[in-house]
């Protein structure tokens, strides 16, 4: 039986606009299986990234839960919700968001140590996943001496560094061109399946869509699920 490492029940989410209350997340809910890419897809302000922020610690529900793991997450202080990010949850972003004054093992080095998770192997799990992202012969670079797939490459390997169970991805092709984006995507779909990891992926770029196992439409505040690569 699959496990679920990630599940939504009932969530909802709104914001205040003067006196208007925006219903940005509506009684949504969702599962998402280990093994699996999961795209979500839909018009910009459908409520995409406030659905992937809520799943990934980053922000509280204003009602419904949010189960990380076994463990309901929606009303988890601030520290606590760190400590989720940090050890359980991998971010990759539109830009690669890299400390510019760090070297490319510096930067997955640095999300070790934040997680308290650095140990004697610690090295040569760094060097293991530049191999697999295909950047160890640029492991004393800085993000300057990068092109950008090189930086999201680095933003791969510093997101599945710290060993978590989900990787959460915010229109992560969005500054790439199609040979590119295609290539990252690829690389993220071969290391989830490699490791038996799970991701969402939040996307304009309906090219990569073949490359994950379910695709979902967000209109209004909810998931819809449109499809997957067999059908």
């Amino acid at each position: 039986m699959m496990m679920e490492p990630l599940i939504l029940e009932q969530v909802e989410k709104s914001f205040k606009d003067g006196d208007k209350e925006n219903h940005i997340v509506k009684n949504l809910s969702f599962r998402l299986k280990t093994g699996e890419v999961v795209a979500i897809i839909g018009p910009s302000g459908s409520g995409k990234s406030t659905f992937l922020s809520i799943a990934g610690a980053l922000q509280s529900p204003d009602k419904g839960k949010v189960i990380v793991n076994g463990t309901d997450i929606a009303t988890f202080s601030d520290i606590e919700k760190a400590n989720i990010r940090l050890n359980h949850l991998g971010y990759i972003f539109q830009t690669s968001n890299l400390v510019p004054y760090l070297k490319v093992e510096e930067q997955l080095s640095l999300v070790l140590k934040m997680a308290n998770q650095w140990t004697k192997e610690s090295k040569r799990k760094i060097n293991d996943m530049l191999v697999a992202v295909g950047m160890e012969q640029r492991s004393k670079f800085y993000p300057h001496q990068l092109s950008g797939g090189e930086k999201q490459r680095v933003a791969i390997a510093r997101a599945f560094i710290n060993d978590p169970e989900i990787i959460l991805a915010d229109e992560p092709t969005a500054s790439l061109d199609s040979n590119r984006s295609m290539s990252i995507i690829e690389l993220i779909a071969k290391i989830v399946k490699e490791q038996n990891k799970s991701a969402i992926i939040v996307t304009h770029d309906e090219q990569i869509l073949p490359l994950c196992d379910r695709i979902y439409v967000m209109k209004d505040g909810q998931l819809m699920e449109k499809g997957n690569k067999s059908e």
